[in-house]
This record gives C-alpha cells, sequence and structure tokens, in this order.
C-alpha cells in the first residue's frame, strides 16, 4: 500500500518552522528529495523501490483525485493522512488508523555511538532482513539511498538499524529503528536513535519520527530521549477505482 499526505497551507516561516512537518512527504519530495519525484504539480511519489509515500499537495483542488488515480494506477491501495473529508465515488473504503509524529526538544542529548557502523548498498539484503524480523514501518530495496542509516554487528550478524527517512527542509525523520528481539535491554535503539540524531544537528537540521499511535512503548522511549508529541495524524486507506 502507498500513502498519501496532504499538503500544509503554509511552508515554515521563521514564526513556525516545523509548519512542513503537517506534509513531511510533500515538503521532502518537494524539496530535499525532489530527485526521488515522480509526479506533477499536484501528487508526487517516491520510486516504488525507494519508499511507499505518496505525497499530495493540496486536497483543495477537485482535480486531485484524477492526479492521484493517474500517478498509482487503477485499482492500486493508498492511504491518506490527513484526509477527513468524503471518499469519492468510484473509490473504496479499506481501513484506517492513527500515528503520531513526535519532534526533538531541547531535552534531547545527542551523541555518536562508537560500536555503529554505516551501511550502505552493499548490506541493503540485511537491511531488508532486519525490517522483515522486527517490523519497524515501510522499508523497501533503496529506502537507505533516502539518507544515513547505521547498524550494529555482532558475530557478523547485522542485529540492530536505525536511519534517516523523509527530508522535509530543515528536518530529517529517524526510521527503520529495529532491534532483534535476544539484543533487546541493552541500550541499543536509544544509542542508534541519539547517533542519528547527532549527525542530524550537525548538518543543521532538527530531528523528527513517526510512530503508530498504537506503539506506546516506542513513544515513551522517544518521550523520555527528549522527544516530544507534536501532532496525530488520521489515515485512511482506499482503492483508486479500477
Amino acid at each position: 500500500m502507498t500513502s498519501a499526505t496532504p499538503a500544509s497551507p503554509a511552508a515554515a516561516t521563521a514564526d513556525d518552522p516545523a509548519a512542513v512537518l503537517d506534509n513531511a512527504a510533500w515538503h521532502s519530495l518537494a524539496g530535499p528529495h525532489a530527485h526521488f519525484a515522480i509526479g506533477g504539480d499536484l501528487v508526487r511519489r517516491y520510486p516504488e523501490d525507494v519508499a511507499p509515500f505518496v505525497a499530495v499537495r493540496t486536497w483543495d483542488d477537485p482535480a486531485v483525485w484524477d492526479a492521484l488515480r493517474d500517478l498509482v494506477g487503477p485499482g492500486a491501495e493508498v492511504g491518506l493522512s490527513g484526509y477527513e473529508g468524503e471518499i469519492p465515488a468510484g473509490w473504496e473504503f479499506v481501513g484506517g488508523g492513527e500515528g503520531v509524529q513526535l519532534v526533538e526538544t531541547a531535552a534531547l542529548r545527542p551523541r555518536p555511538f562508537d560500536e555503529a557502523i554505516e551501511l550502505d548498498a552493499d548490506d541493503a539484503a540485511e537491511m531488508m532482513a532486519i525490517v522483515e524480523r522486527n517490523q519497524p514501518g515501510p522499508f523497501r530495496p533503496r529506502t537507505h539511498e533516502l539518507g544515513r542509516y547505521i547498524g550494529i554487528r555482532r558475530g557478523g550478524r547485522l542485529i540492530a538499524m536505525a536511519g534517516e527517512r523523509l527530508h522535509p527542509t530543515g528536518w530529517t525523520e529517524i526510521s527503520a529503528v529495529a532491534v532483534d528481539a535476544d539484543h533487546r535491554r541493552q541500550g541499543l535503539a536509544s544509542r542508534l536513535v541519539l547517533d542519528v540524531a547527532f549527525h542530524i544537528q550537525q548538518r543543521g537540521d532538527r530531528a523528527m519520527m513517526h510512530a503508530a499511535a498504537g506503539n506506546t512503548g516506542a513513544i515513551a522511549a522517544y518521550e523520555r530521549l527528549g522527544f516530544t508529541l507534536r501532532r496525530v495524524n488520521r489515515f485512511v486507506a482506499v482503492r483508486t477505482p479500477a
């Protein structure tokens, strides 16, 4: 399933630099990740082997529905983040849910993690495997191209990972935080998140994260590190007309 998100009514300003986060996917594809973008002025997406996200600039233009169908194709399932209106005739409601968006605060104390190694295309198969084992969220064969990914190896095996995904101007999302079950409760996830956040801040960006609203354990852990809840995102899954 792909996921479509609507753009914020206003881009980031000096008064509200976080406004781009109201539609992080669009501002990524229209900004730092523009070289990945497929689509036009109303709807854009990442290549399917990079990320499943489809971004909508605005729901106020009625032409967006045709543009969305043209981009993802007929009979395709797509997630609409933040859309609460009526689904057009011919579109099928599939399901829904809620997620949360967290942003760094002054309490965050990022620092490098000496054991972490940087991952690249040569590690893609292992990255896909650890995601399959732990299910931290969507991850595709080329997701590692979206930013810096790091991991921990024990006995030659990749047992923990985290990295960067969406990149709206001024912000970078920390994502794919995964630790194998037999290596948990060692603080590895926290140390990886703090390392990723350190390098994000070194570039002059701020760190943000997304999590399923029901993943209360992870949300609490991120809040203890120094993240705070910015917003709750409602999404529905629909199928485009055949």
